[in-house]
């Protein structure tokens, strides 16, 4: 294939539920190489497996591409001049490219039913159907001509499989895993055209491929195994010169590295692997995704970007344009990656502190309104200020609420129990007495009320550590917070001195 030619990748997703990370990962992966190259990114449904279609599972892989910020450039939902973009609307495509693989001898017409089949397993329990066992079943290489005939006169139904060599090698140049060999004896024959029309993922993904134009293909190592029979068809349907140039991409590991990463290592782990939530429609199960967890696209797109690959630098920290301009395919490993939460916390962490708070506002007031009565209107302006306090505390974005609530609405209960032992009327006095002081204040900022407040401290002969936490637990309800004339400040002087009226009593209670 000639290095000129103009680079059009894509992902080719199932319509059959969540989307796993590793799915974006291969989406995100397609999407930079295509951009470095300014080349396409292409969404293809591949709906030919209609029992497995999962109602809004096509309307959410679009919300989750959207959400990451690495949209196609052509989809379903923006045909470009290379469609239909949903493999179930290709379907009359398909059949002429399956006869014409049997009229040449590379395919055959497969009678066995079900029933028949499924036997044939209970009789042998690694049962594969290939080039060891093809002549005693039912089909075109064991049948006559006639009966072959016969059979597809009477509209018997029948499946199209592919004839793979007893004894051959098949190899090709993976851009990640150098050269990769495999022996035909091993592989079996896939069906390729179902009894229902439908093609099988083998036959559509080689069709479409061609029919689109498509340069190169990065998906997953886990397709490796059915590379031969798709070069085999590259070849056998006489476009080996157009096909794409491959590569396999590492799997996304467990944390422990022992094998790929499944929705069930989450649930027992304790983290999303999905990228948005995901309600199934047949049993309502809701999974959790990494975006309603809290994650800002930019932190999700750069933790998996580094799944697997690096500049060859010590950077870690990438926006999509700097993944865009340093992307190349000689940087993706080979090895698997190994999944670490922690690390995607970290990288989340990192994105909020980067964010400015403008940018951040709308995903904050989202979660104020979440815990706020619908009547309750906050100033964008005070919910910046306050997001400036607590932005560094900020692993995800609902951590909001649990560092800031007390700054929009009074504590509703108050961790005294370490204090009220040492609790006694000279502290009491002291609030009472700063209470009014406070009241008394015409100005009121941080600055003031800071020495104001460790004045009247050293005043009254108490240590300042006594009184400091008191303080801030009457503010806040908890030993937590920024600094606590900064709350002060923002709360206002009378929310100040309502709060020390209201908690005192669980002191001394």
């Amino acid at each position: 294939m000639s290095s000129q030619k103009h680079v059009r990748v894509r992902f080719a997703p199932s319509p059959t539920g969540g989307l796993h990370l590793g799915g974006v990962r291969t989406a995100l992966f397609n999407y930079l190489f295509a951009k470095n190259q300014g080349g396409d990114f292409i969404l293809r449904i591949e709906d030919t497996d209609q029992t497995r279609f999962v109602p809004g599972a096509e309307e959410y892989i679009k919300e989750c591409l959207d959400w990451c910020g690495i949209t196609p450039d052509e989809s379903p939902w923006k045909e470009g001049s290379f469609g239909p973009y949903r493999q179930s609307e290709r379907k009359p495509s398909y059949r002429q490219f399956a006869e014409q693989l049997i009229a040449k001898g590379y395919a055959y017409y497969a009678f066995d039913t079900a029933e028949e089949l499924d036997q044939q397993r209970q009789i042998h329990p690694n049962f594969r159907y290939s080039h060891e066992n093809r002549k005693t079943l039912r089909n075109s290489l064991s049948l006559s001509a006639e009966e072959t005939a016969a059979l597809l006169q009477a509209g018997a139904p029948y499946t199209v499989r592919i004839k793979m060599p007893e004894d051959e090698l098949v190899s090709f140049e993976d851009l990640i895993r150098g050269r990769v060999t495999f022996e035909t004896k091993l592989v079996d024959d896939k069906v390729l055209l179902k009894a229902d029309g439908m093609p099988t993922y083998h036959l559509a993904v080689v069709v479409d491929d061609r029919a689109m134009e498509i340069s190169h293909v990065f998906r997953g190592e886990e397709w490796l195994p059915s590379a031969p029979v798709h070069i085999l068809l590259w070849e056998y349907l006489g476009w080996k010169e157009e096909m794409p140039q491959w590569a396999h991409l590492p799997l996304i590991l467990k944390p422990d590295g022992n094998g790929k990463l499944s929705k069930r290592d989450g649930d027992r782990l304790g983290f999303p692997v999905y990228a948005m939530n995901w309600k199934d429609p047949k049993t309502g199960d809701e999974t959790v995704g990494f975006r309603e967890r809290g994650f800002l696209p930019e932190a999700f797109v750069n933790m998996l970007a580094v799944l697997g690959w690096n500049d060859g630098s010590e950077q870690e920290i990438f926006t999509l344009a700097e993944l865009i301009d340093k992307f190349s395919v000689e940087r993706i490993s080979k090895a698997g990656a190994k999944f670490d939460f922690e690390k995607s916390k970290w990288f989340n962490q990192e994105w909020i502190k980067l964010s400015s708070n403008v940018e951040l506002l709308p995903k904050i007031q989202h979660v104020i309104e979440e815990h706020l009565p619908e009547n309750v209107k906050i100033d964008d302006n005070f919910v910046i200020s306050i997001l400036e306090l607590v932005k560094e505390r900020l692993i995800y974005i609902e951590d909001f609420w649990e560092q800031a609530s007390f700054f929009f609405q009074k504590p509703n209960q108050y961790d005294v129990d370490a204090v009220k032992p040492k609790w006694n009327a000279e502290k009491t006095a002291f609030f009472e007495q700063i209470a009014l002081d406070f009241a008394n204040q015409s100005e009121w900022n941080a600055e003031i009320l800071e020495p104001m407040f460790k004045a009247k401290i050293s005043a009254s002969g108490m240590k300042i550590g006594e009184l400091m936490m008191p303080f801030r637990i009457m503010l806040v309800g908890g030993k937590f917070g920024p600094d606590v004339f900064q709350i002060a400040a923002h709360l206002g002087k009378d929310e100040v001195v309502e709060r020390i009226q209201l908690a005192l009593p669980k002191f001394e209670g």
